[in-house]
């Protein structure tokens, strides 16, 4: 999705793929397994929100890199 970057954190990301992997390809922040929870799920897909922060704003990480 335009305008965001995987994670930098790559040890935080290797936990969260883990749990993408163990739900079955389904978001691990979510408690139920659908269509809509699929990886990247439709919340992310549709609002930009990834509760999970697998995926966040390219913006927030060139401020963090900055400070």
């Amino acid at each position: 999705m335009k305008g965001y970057i995987l994670n930098p954190d790559k040890e935080y990301v290797n936990k969260i793929i883990d749990g993408i992997y163990r739900k079955d390809g389904h978001c691990p922040c979510r408690v139920n397994v659908d269509d809509t929870t699929l990886c990247p799920c439709d919340e992310f897909t549709k609002e930009g929100i990834c509760r999970c922060k697998l995926y966040i704003k390219k913006e927030n990480n060139e401020k963090t890199k900055k400070d």
